[in-house]
Protein backbone atom coordinates (compact mmCIF):
# COMPACT_ATOMS: atom_id res chain seq x y z
CA UNK A 1 0.00 0.00 0.00
CA UNK A 2 2.35 2.50 -1.28
CA UNK A 3 1.88 5.73 -0.63
CA UNK A 4 -1.25 5.99 1.27
CA UNK A 5 -0.34 7.53 4.76
CA UNK A 6 1.78 10.36 4.61
CA UNK A 7 3.74 12.80 6.97
CA UNK A 8 2.65 14.20 9.11
CA UNK A 9 2.73 17.14 7.07
CA UNK A 10 2.22 20.94 8.96
CA UNK A 11 -1.13 21.61 7.80
CA UNK A 12 -2.35 25.58 7.84
CA UNK A 13 -5.81 24.24 9.19
CA UNK A 14 -5.24 21.05 11.22
CA UNK A 15 -2.46 21.23 13.42
CA UNK A 16 0.44 18.07 12.46
CA UNK A 17 -2.11 16.43 9.92
CA UNK A 18 -1.27 12.51 9.05
CA UNK A 19 -2.48 12.49 5.29
CA UNK A 20 -4.29 9.47 4.10
CA UNK A 21 -4.42 8.79 -0.08
CA UNK A 22 -7.65 6.86 -0.63
CA UNK A 23 -7.66 8.04 -4.36
CA UNK A 24 -4.96 6.61 -6.78
CA UNK A 25 -4.06 9.59 -9.29
CA UNK A 26 -6.15 11.11 -10.16
CA UNK A 27 -9.54 9.97 -10.34
CA UNK A 28 -11.85 13.56 -9.88
CA UNK A 29 -15.02 15.02 -10.54
CA UNK A 30 -12.94 18.15 -11.04
CA UNK A 31 -10.19 19.62 -13.31
CA UNK A 32 -9.36 22.80 -11.13
CA UNK A 33 -7.20 25.26 -13.25
CA UNK A 34 -5.06 25.79 -10.01
CA UNK A 35 -4.56 22.15 -8.87
CA UNK A 36 -1.04 21.20 -7.45
CA UNK A 37 -1.25 17.63 -9.07
CA UNK A 38 -2.26 18.91 -12.24
CA UNK A 39 -5.14 18.27 -15.13
CA UNK A 40 -7.41 15.29 -14.52
CA UNK A 41 -6.98 13.11 -17.36
CA UNK A 42 -10.33 11.46 -16.89
CA UNK A 43 -12.91 13.12 -14.85
CA UNK A 44 -15.27 11.29 -13.04
CA UNK A 45 -18.13 10.90 -10.81
CA UNK A 46 -19.26 7.45 -10.71
CA UNK A 47 -18.15 5.87 -7.14
CA UNK A 48 -15.72 2.67 -6.45
CA UNK A 49 -13.62 0.76 -4.65
CA UNK A 50 -9.93 1.35 -5.18
CA UNK A 51 -8.32 -0.28 -1.99
CA UNK A 52 -9.42 -2.85 0.29
CA UNK A 53 -10.76 -0.60 3.77
CA UNK A 54 -8.35 -3.47 5.70
CA UNK A 55 -5.36 -2.90 4.07
CA UNK A 56 -5.60 0.73 3.80
CA UNK A 57 -6.04 1.09 7.32
CA UNK A 58 -3.24 -1.50 8.15
CA UNK A 59 -1.23 1.22 6.10
CA UNK A 60 -2.44 4.05 8.59
CA UNK A 61 -1.85 1.99 11.74
CA UNK A 62 1.77 1.29 10.42
CA UNK A 63 2.12 5.00 10.15
CA UNK A 64 0.95 6.35 12.97
CA UNK A 65 2.74 3.75 15.23
CA UNK A 66 6.12 4.61 13.08
CA UNK A 67 5.26 8.70 14.35
CA UNK A 68 4.62 7.32 18.08
CA UNK A 69 7.89 5.72 18.26
CA UNK A 70 9.72 9.08 17.45
CA UNK A 71 7.64 11.10 19.88
CA UNK A 72 5.79 13.21 17.08
CA UNK A 73 2.24 14.58 17.41
CA UNK A 74 -0.62 14.16 15.48
CA UNK A 75 -3.92 15.79 15.56
CA UNK A 76 -5.68 14.56 12.84
CA UNK A 77 -6.09 12.11 10.31
CA UNK A 78 -6.94 13.51 7.26
CA UNK A 79 -7.89 12.25 3.88
CA UNK A 80 -6.72 14.67 1.22
CA UNK A 81 -5.90 12.55 -1.77
CA UNK A 82 -5.16 12.28 -5.12
CA UNK A 83 -8.44 12.99 -6.13
CA UNK A 84 -11.93 13.57 -4.23
CA UNK A 85 -12.12 11.43 -1.20
CA UNK A 86 -16.11 10.42 -1.73
CA UNK A 87 -15.45 8.92 -4.77
CA UNK A 88 -14.21 6.04 -2.43
CA UNK A 89 -16.79 3.33 -2.09
CA UNK A 90 -15.40 2.46 1.15
CA UNK A 91 -14.91 6.12 2.63
CA UNK A 92 -17.50 5.27 5.73
CA UNK A 93 -16.34 1.87 6.50
CA UNK A 94 -12.50 3.30 6.67
CA UNK A 95 -13.77 5.99 8.98
CA UNK A 96 -15.30 3.34 11.02
CA UNK A 97 -11.78 1.36 10.84
CA UNK A 98 -9.92 4.51 11.94
CA UNK A 99 -11.92 5.46 15.06
CA UNK A 100 -10.43 3.22 17.32
CA UNK A 101 -7.09 5.20 16.97
CA UNK A 102 -8.44 7.74 18.96
CA UNK A 103 -7.25 10.91 16.86
CA UNK A 104 -9.86 12.80 14.96
CA UNK A 105 -10.47 12.32 11.22
CA UNK A 106 -11.04 15.08 8.60
CA UNK A 107 -12.22 15.18 5.62
CA UNK A 108 -11.49 17.83 2.60
CA UNK A 109 -13.75 17.41 0.02
CA UNK A 110 -14.67 19.16 -3.35
CA UNK A 111 -18.66 18.96 -2.58
CA UNK A 112 -19.06 17.73 -5.64
CA UNK A 113 -20.88 14.28 -4.51
CA UNK A 114 -22.50 16.06 -1.50
CA UNK A 115 -26.13 16.81 -3.08
CA UNK A 116 -26.23 12.49 -2.46
CA UNK A 117 -27.44 11.87 0.83
CA UNK A 118 -25.45 8.88 1.19
CA UNK A 119 -22.13 11.31 0.83
CA UNK A 120 -23.69 13.27 3.27
CA UNK A 121 -24.26 10.47 5.65
CA UNK A 122 -20.73 9.38 4.86
CA UNK A 123 -19.40 12.28 5.48
CA UNK A 124 -21.37 13.07 8.99
CA UNK A 125 -18.64 10.29 10.17
CA UNK A 126 -15.84 12.67 10.34
CA UNK A 127 -14.89 14.98 13.04
CA UNK A 128 -13.86 18.05 10.72
CA UNK A 129 -15.21 18.94 7.09
CA UNK A 130 -14.21 20.96 4.41
CA UNK A 131 -15.92 22.06 1.70
CA UNK A 132 -14.72 23.64 -1.25
CA UNK A 133 -17.10 26.97 -2.94
CA UNK A 134 -15.07 28.16 -5.32
CA UNK A 135 -17.85 30.30 -7.00
CA UNK A 136 -21.54 30.73 -6.87
CA UNK A 137 -21.96 31.55 -10.90
CA UNK A 138 -22.33 28.87 -13.12
CA UNK A 139 -20.00 30.21 -15.59
CA UNK A 140 -17.20 31.11 -13.07
CA UNK A 141 -17.51 27.64 -11.82
CA UNK A 142 -16.89 26.19 -15.28
CA UNK A 143 -14.11 28.29 -15.92
CA UNK A 144 -12.30 27.42 -12.94
CA UNK A 145 -13.45 24.41 -11.58
CA UNK A 146 -14.18 22.46 -14.98
CA UNK A 147 -16.66 19.79 -13.53
CA UNK A 148 -17.57 16.83 -14.86
CA UNK A 149 -20.27 17.61 -17.36
CA UNK A 150 -23.21 16.28 -16.13
CA UNK A 151 -22.84 17.55 -12.22
CA UNK A 152 -25.53 20.54 -11.93
CA UNK A 153 -24.12 23.75 -9.51
CA UNK A 154 -27.04 24.53 -8.07
CA UNK A 155 -27.79 20.94 -6.90
CA UNK A 156 -24.20 21.08 -5.05
CA UNK A 157 -25.00 24.44 -3.25
CA UNK A 158 -28.40 22.85 -2.29
CA UNK A 159 -26.60 19.73 -0.81
CA UNK A 160 -24.41 21.87 1.05
CA UNK A 161 -27.02 23.80 2.39
CA UNK A 162 -28.29 20.62 3.44
CA UNK A 163 -24.89 19.07 4.43
CA UNK A 164 -24.65 22.30 7.23
CA UNK A 165 -27.70 21.95 9.01
CA UNK A 166 -27.46 18.68 9.86
CA UNK A 167 -23.47 17.87 10.63
CA UNK A 168 -22.80 18.07 14.28
CA UNK A 169 -18.78 18.07 13.75
CA UNK A 170 -16.93 21.01 12.53
CA UNK A 171 -17.41 22.45 9.32
CA UNK A 172 -15.22 24.36 7.03
CA UNK A 173 -15.35 25.79 3.47
CA UNK A 174 -12.13 26.61 0.94
CA UNK A 175 -12.63 29.72 -1.54
CA UNK A 176 -9.53 29.31 -3.98
CA UNK A 177 -9.20 33.16 -5.62
CA UNK A 178 -7.56 32.98 -8.65
CA UNK A 179 -6.77 36.48 -10.35
CA UNK A 180 -9.22 37.23 -13.18
CA UNK A 181 -10.84 34.68 -12.54
CA UNK A 182 -13.01 34.33 -9.29
CA UNK A 183 -11.75 37.28 -7.61
CA UNK A 184 -14.05 40.25 -8.97
CA UNK A 185 -15.99 41.80 -6.50
CA UNK A 186 -19.49 40.58 -7.64
CA UNK A 187 -18.47 37.18 -7.15
CA UNK A 188 -16.87 37.48 -3.91
CA UNK A 189 -20.42 39.38 -2.36
CA UNK A 190 -22.51 36.06 -3.81
CA UNK A 191 -19.59 33.33 -2.71
CA UNK A 192 -19.86 35.00 0.87
CA UNK A 193 -23.81 35.54 0.72
CA UNK A 194 -23.74 31.75 0.13
CA UNK A 195 -21.48 31.16 3.33
CA UNK A 196 -24.12 33.10 5.30
CA UNK A 197 -26.97 30.58 4.66
CA UNK A 198 -24.63 27.16 5.62
CA UNK A 199 -22.61 29.11 8.29
CA UNK A 200 -19.30 27.32 8.72
CA UNK A 201 -17.17 27.13 11.77
CA UNK A 202 -14.32 29.10 9.58
CA UNK A 203 -14.50 30.09 5.85
CA UNK A 204 -10.60 30.02 4.40
CA UNK A 205 -9.48 32.28 1.76
CA UNK A 206 -6.51 30.49 -0.24
CA UNK A 207 -4.43 30.98 -3.20
CA UNK A 208 -2.90 29.19 -5.22
CA UNK A 209 0.85 28.41 -3.20
CA UNK A 210 2.13 25.27 -5.79
CA UNK A 211 2.70 24.92 -9.17
CA UNK A 212 -0.79 24.93 -10.68
CA UNK A 213 -2.41 22.68 -13.53
CA UNK A 214 -2.55 26.04 -15.91
CA UNK A 215 0.72 27.47 -16.12
CA UNK A 216 -1.09 31.21 -16.56
CA UNK A 217 -2.82 30.67 -13.13
CA UNK A 218 -1.80 33.04 -11.12
CA UNK A 219 -3.00 34.17 -7.27
CA UNK A 220 -5.29 37.03 -6.27
CA UNK A 221 -3.60 40.30 -5.85
CA UNK A 222 -3.16 42.17 -2.01
CA UNK A 223 -6.15 44.18 -2.77
CA UNK A 224 -9.05 41.38 -4.45
CA UNK A 225 -7.65 39.31 -0.92
CA UNK A 226 -8.13 42.33 1.42
CA UNK A 227 -11.82 42.68 -0.19
CA UNK A 228 -12.88 39.25 -0.03
CA UNK A 229 -11.59 39.05 3.72
CA UNK A 230 -13.86 42.49 4.39
CA UNK A 231 -17.09 40.86 2.69
CA UNK A 232 -16.58 37.48 4.28
CA UNK A 233 -16.19 38.38 7.62
CA UNK A 234 -19.77 40.32 7.64
CA UNK A 235 -21.29 37.01 6.79
CA UNK A 236 -18.93 34.53 8.46
CA UNK A 237 -18.31 33.37 12.18
CA UNK A 238 -14.60 32.89 10.98
CA UNK A 239 -12.19 34.06 8.49
CA UNK A 240 -8.86 32.95 7.59
CA UNK A 241 -6.41 33.12 4.95
CA UNK A 242 -4.83 30.46 3.83
CA UNK A 243 -2.07 32.50 1.98
CA UNK A 244 1.26 31.37 3.40
CA UNK A 245 3.76 28.74 3.22
CA UNK A 246 3.18 26.13 5.35
CA UNK A 247 6.75 25.47 7.14
CA UNK A 248 9.37 22.33 6.98
CA UNK A 249 8.42 20.65 10.02
CA UNK A 250 7.88 17.50 7.98
CA UNK A 251 8.20 13.88 9.78
CA UNK A 252 10.85 11.39 9.30
CA UNK A 253 9.85 7.87 9.57
CA UNK A 254 12.52 5.88 8.50
CA UNK A 255 13.34 5.40 4.45
CA UNK A 256 13.90 9.12 3.23
CA UNK A 257 13.21 8.06 -0.28
CA UNK A 258 9.94 6.31 0.67
CA UNK A 259 8.39 9.51 2.64
CA UNK A 260 9.62 11.94 0.02
CA UNK A 261 7.43 10.24 -2.29
CA UNK A 262 4.60 10.08 -0.36
CA UNK A 263 4.65 13.24 0.95
CA UNK A 264 5.46 14.93 -2.82
CA UNK A 265 2.65 12.80 -4.45
CA UNK A 266 -0.01 15.06 -2.55
CA UNK A 267 1.87 17.86 -1.31
CA UNK A 268 4.52 19.46 -3.11
CA UNK A 269 7.66 20.24 -1.06
CA UNK A 270 9.23 23.55 -1.24
CA UNK A 271 13.35 23.66 -1.88
CA UNK A 272 13.65 25.06 1.81
CA UNK A 273 11.40 23.02 2.94
CA UNK A 274 12.95 19.85 1.66
CA UNK A 275 16.64 20.94 2.37
CA UNK A 276 15.96 20.72 6.59
CA UNK A 277 13.78 17.67 6.16
CA UNK A 278 17.09 16.17 4.65
CA UNK A 279 18.88 17.64 7.04
CA UNK A 280 16.78 16.03 10.05
CA UNK A 281 17.73 12.79 8.35
CA UNK A 282 21.86 13.63 8.11
CA UNK A 283 21.56 13.57 4.08
CA UNK A 284 22.32 15.90 1.39
CA UNK A 285 20.98 17.38 -1.19
CA UNK A 286 22.59 14.66 -3.73
CA UNK A 287 19.44 12.29 -2.50
CA UNK A 288 17.36 14.12 -4.24
CA UNK A 289 18.92 14.85 -7.76
CA UNK A 290 19.31 10.75 -7.81
CA UNK A 291 15.61 10.95 -7.62
CA UNK A 292 15.01 13.51 -10.06
CA UNK A 293 17.45 11.71 -12.65
CA UNK A 294 15.96 8.90 -11.91
CA UNK A 295 12.62 10.33 -12.91
CA UNK A 296 10.96 9.56 -9.79
CA UNK A 297 10.68 13.28 -8.55
CA UNK A 298 10.00 16.75 -10.86
CA UNK A 299 11.65 19.79 -9.97
CA UNK A 300 8.66 22.73 -11.07
CA UNK A 301 9.04 26.74 -10.16
CA UNK A 302 6.45 28.85 -9.23
CA UNK A 303 6.13 32.51 -7.47
CA UNK A 304 10.28 32.59 -7.75
CA UNK A 305 10.29 29.23 -5.57
CA UNK A 306 11.20 25.72 -6.41
CA UNK A 307 8.99 22.94 -5.74
CA UNK A 308 9.45 19.09 -5.46
CA UNK A 309 6.54 16.68 -6.17
CA UNK A 310 6.42 13.17 -7.41
CA UNK A 311 6.53 12.24 -10.91
CA UNK A 312 2.80 10.98 -11.58
CA UNK A 313 2.17 9.10 -14.69
CA UNK A 314 -1.04 9.61 -16.58
CA UNK A 315 -1.57 13.22 -15.73
CA UNK A 316 -0.19 15.99 -18.11
CA UNK A 317 0.78 19.35 -16.51
CA UNK A 318 1.67 22.68 -18.66
CA UNK A 319 5.50 23.65 -17.58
Amino acid sequence: MENIAFGPVPSRRLGRSLGINNIPPKNCTYSCIYCQLGRTKKVKIRRQQFYEPSELVAAVQNKVDDVKKRGDAIDFLTFVPDGEPTLDLNLEREIELLKPLGIKIAVISNATLIWDGEVRHVLSQADWVSLKVDAVSEEIWQKINRPHESLKHEQILEGMKIFAKQFSGDLATETMLVRDVNDDLNEIKKIAGFLEEIKPKTSYIAIPTRPPAENWVRPAGEKELNAAFQVFSKSCNQVEYLIDYEGSEFAYTGDIEENILSITAVHPMREDGLKEYLEKANLDWSVIERMLREKKLIELEYQDHKFYMRALSGIKRTT
